[in-house]
């Protein structure tokens, strides 16, 4: 099984009538050094102007980015070509995070290489500390900026130190 940690932007709630703009994804191995960041063109005309600001771009910018089913075949064949066995979508908010990428996974491929389920960082905390309303977001090192690599990387980090220090039974091949 390969761990990958994705973090998303959206201009909306929810997948279909709003739109994911940007994501980001770390494989998680002890160098975290595969990455990979997607920029999707909208695929709605409606938006959030608050929503949408919190990635930093502005509609005109969103525009002009990438068709989204070129950047789902392109994540895709980046999990195939980085992950061993099984992948394991991990984040820090998986309802929001998953939900956006399992429908466009789903809705632009006809399938989403996750399959069915995700991982919330946050849980596998509480779980190590037996507390379940443990904070675990100072075990960053990256900064959280709402760049998506920047985010997942800094969640990467979390996970990575969970198992290296705190004995979280992860296997990382």
């Amino acid at each position: 099984m390969s761990y990958i940690v994705v973090d998303i932007e959206s201009d909306g709630p929810i997948p279909g009538d709003y739109s994911m703009i940007c994501f980001g994804a770390v494989l998680v191995n002890e160098k975290l050094d595969k990455t990979f960041y997607g920029k999707l063109k909208p695929i709605s005309d409606k938006f959030d102007p608050q929503a949408l600001a919190i990635s930093g771009f502005d509609r005109e910018t969103t525009l002009e980015f990438d068709d989204p089913k070129e950047v789902m075949l392109n994540f895709e064949e980046w999990i195939k070509e980085n992950s061993k066995g099984r992948p394991i979508f991990i984040s820090d908010n998986n309802g929001f995070d998953w939900m956006f990428i399992c429908w466009y996974f789903h809705h632009f491929l006809n399938r989403n290489p996750f399959g069915y389920s995700s991982r919330r960082i946050g849980d596998l905390y509480c779980g190590l500390v037996n507390d379940t309303f443990a904070q675990w977001k100072h075990l960053r090192k990256t900064e959280h900026t709402h760049n998506p690599v920047d985010d997942a990387m800094g969640n990467a980090e979390a996970l990575l130190h969970m198992k290296n220090e705190m004995q979280l039974k992860i296997d990382l091949k």
